[in-house]
């Protein structure tokens, strides 16, 4: 089952991002060059879109199954259409949150103080 990947590590790319960004201000500030903190937004939102897609191309595949409850082993397409539904959606949602953290990245410089 893929959509347990999507499910699962989706979101913990996107808060190993967010640590590895954070972690990456403090150099990008004495370099003044900010390359570094793209190329992991980049790769992060990646691995996410990528993770999304399989979970969606599962959904799409267990949709077209027939969802008859008359028997024990017709009802098990239902809840794994669900759950690559909602991995699918978590994907998408994590590929968000590292869009508005790569946006912050561009427009935000890492030694902006407040």
């Amino acid at each position: 089952m893929k959509s347990w990947l999507a499910l699962v590590a989706a979101p913990t790319v996107a808060l190993a991002t967010q640590s590895v960004l954070y972690s990456m201000v403090t150099p990008s500030c004495g370099a003044q060059v900010r390359l570094a903190m793209h190329l992991v937004a980049a790769v992060a939102l990646a691995i996410v879109v990528v993770l999304a897609v399989l979970a969606f191309a599962e959904s799409s595949m267990h949709r077209r199954e027939p969802a008859s409850h008359d028997s024990d082993e017709a009802r098990t397409p239902v809840p794994r259409r669900f759950l690559a539904s909602m991995a699918a959606a978590v994907g998408a949602l994590s590929a968000l949150v590292i869009l508005a953290m790569w946006f912050a990245i561009w427009v935000l410089s890492p030694c902006a103080t407040l």
